[in-house]
């Protein structure tokens, strides 16, 4: 992680909490806690003022506090605070006028589009070498917010890092400050010492499961009592790699039979269910053996459960009835990661505040012979409640949480393995093409030059099946992973809508983001002023480039211009990351 780290500065840091009290004979001679502190950790200085991590962010590294005082914010900041501004919504009068009058030169920008924002905001500044933000005004920032200081030995960002989630606090220096990075790989690593392992599972266990629980609809209304017992009882646990993208472009060269044989395997077909899996980060693949091979049947992603219907029907079920088996396998595609509660945990703490309308219909049936009531049970009081706008970060109230299937197969089995053998999966906004429609017109690559500065964010090509085209865009995708690494959090989700998208003034043109992408949907580009001249690095003399992609034309008042500009409706944009809208848009297509 850094070619810099010496001896001397593992020897100092293992005199330091909390390396200090690790026990070395707990880490194997592969990895000794030596090694990983001089292979996974690397020294940081930040000055006053200067942010460490961003909310929103994505970062697959923690933080240790080695010296000075920092300062976590509980309060969030502006976006403009953290060098972000969100684009200024276009009037259609605008809109018009930059389609009829567009720029001689392409990605063409006004100064203010290219330099940082500055006057009191934040500023951008190179040091050493790193690029670092600035936060400008530090204390009338801490006066007008609440926030947390941290000192020596407390840790942070481990939860993002471990479990692939966005920031949910902004940090950073109040005083100089040095700090320790350490990556992922470092932290699970550093988990051999049963102490430390115990440390980072209670502060999970304690501020964020909870959390994490409550996102999910099964649970979402459980009362504060019974949350309390299935929290104790849930059991983590993780499956593949979580840089599952360093990997990608090997296994989509697999067959089906070999890539599916490559997922490792967390519950087995055939056998009695004895947890109920809630995924919590990743994508899960639902399969069954078929001839010589495997038959996908679904694919769950956040939020989503496995067992439900199993573990409900053998709740309930008549004592003549045998118990059901596991009707699918279930494997991880890439990285997953899932929370455990026990068989008898959800069967008296989780399945009486259930919604019926949420089981499947031979338990619900059985629930109302039962109570004798004919009541829609506890759960349905929280219907209406249930119908809010979600935010980006939860699951959406429309993920199956039935893992029936038949209720979840596609048209066909072939267009489902597609999806998930190319990770198409991990899109939100996949921009599909049916080409028994598409008169290869262009017209949508054309509104989308117009709409960019005369340079499209896509071109109208991409992997194909059956009749469909997967164009190579932008998907914003559920697993961001370029958004991680980027040094000036220049690349961010929209909390609101989802998108994905770039602010300029601060993207550095480090190519990190455009090298991390396993779909290449980022390109990077030189930047002109209105006459066609390129703006040049105050340091070094060079054209300035930009990382761009697209925005789903978030600041156009009609949408994507993409899908506005198809005249035979044959271009849409689906989130895959839910089997429901690939069916629906299939069956449409072929009725």
């Amino acid at each position: 992680m850094d070619p810099s780290m010496s001896d001397s500065d593992v020897a100092w840091l293992r005199s330091r909490q909390p390396f200090a009290s690790l026990d070395s004979s707990k880490f194997p001679r592969s990895t000794p806690l030596e090694g990983v502190l001089k292979n996974d950790c690397r020294l940081r200085r930040y000055q006053a003022g200067e942010l460490i991590v961003r909310e929103g962010d994505y970062g697959n590294s923690a933080f240790l506090v080695l010296a000075g005082q920092t300062r976590l914010m509980i309060d969030s900041l502006r976006q403009e605070q953290m060098g972000r501004e969100t684009p200024p919504q276009k009037t259609w009068a605008g809109a018009l006028a930059e389609y009829l009058f567009p720029s001689r030169y392409p990605e063409s920008r006004s100064i203010a589009a290219v330099r940082p924002t500055k006057n009191g905001k934040s500023s951008v500044h190179h040091i050493d070498d790193h690029t670092a933000l600035f936060l400008q005004d530090v204390d009338a920032v801490l006066s007008e917010n609440q926030s947390v200081r941290l000192g020596p030995g407390e840790l942070f960002g481990e939860v993002a890092a471990m479990y692939r989630s966005p920031r949910t606090a902004t940090v950073l220096a109040e005083t100089e400050s040095a700090l320790l990075e350490i990556r992922w790989q470092g932290l699970k690593l550093l988990r051999n010492d049963p102490g430390f392992a115990e440390q980072m599972d209670q502060h999970y266990r304690s501020q964020w499961l909870p959390l994490h629980l409550r996102e999910v609809p099964l649970l979402r209304h459980l009362p504060d009592d019974r949350m309390i017992k299935v929290v104790a009882a849930t059991q983590l646990r993780s499956f593949g790699r979580l840089a599952w993208n360093t990997e990608y472009r090997k296994s989509r060269k697999l067959s089906p039979k070999q890539q599916i044989e490559s997922e490792p395997l967390v519950i087995q077909q055939g056998g009695l269910p004895t947890d109920l899996i809630i995924v919590r980060a990743g994508f899960g693949r639902l399969c069954q053996p078929h001839g010589d091979g495997f038959r996908t049947t679904a694919y769950l992603g956040k939020g989503q459960v496995f067992a439900l219907e199993e573990l409900a029907y053998n709740a309930t079920r008549p004592e003549t009835a045998p118990p059901r088996p596991i009707q699918n396998q279930l494997r991880a595609v890439g990285f997953l990661d899932t929370l455990h509660i026990p068989a008898e945990v959800f069967a008296t703490e989780i399945l009486p505040f259930v919604r019926r309308s949420e089981l499947p219909a031979d338990v619900g049936r059985q629930m109302l012979r039962d109570d004798g009531t004919g009541a829609s049970g506890a759960g349905d009081e929280a219907l209406d409640r249930r119908r809010q706008p979600r935010r980006d970060n939860e699951p959406s109230s429309r993920l199956p949480v039935v893992t029936d299937h038949r209720a979840q197969r596609l048209d066909s089995t072939s267009m489902l393995e597609f999806v998930v053998q190319e990770r198409l999966n991990n899109g939100r906004q996949a921009m599909v093409i049916d080409l028994d429609r598409c008169t290869r017109c262009d017209d949508c690559v054309k509104a989308c030059a117009a709409t960019h500065d005369g340079n499209p964010r896509f071109a109208r090509t991409g992997l194909r099946h059956d009749q469909f085209q997967f164009v190579n865009a932008c998907m914003h995708c559920t697993d961001p992973v370029c958004m991680i690494g980027c040094p000036t959090g220049a690349i961010l989700r929209d909390e609101a809508t989802g998108v994905i998208q770039i602010h300029e003034p601060i993207c550095v043109g480090c190519k990190t983001c455009a090298n991390a992408c396993p779909y290449d949907a980022i390109e990077m580009v030189e930047i002109v002023d209105r006459a066609g001249r390129p703006y040049l690095d105050q340091q070094n003399e060079k054209p300035i480039g930009k990382a761009v992609k697209c925005d789903l034309c978030i600041s156009q008042p009609g949408g994507p211009a993409c899908v506005s500009a198809c005249p035979h409706d044959a271009l849409v944009r689906i989130d895959l990351s839910e089997t429901s809208e690939l069916q629906t848009l299939m069956r449409e297509r072929r009725e």
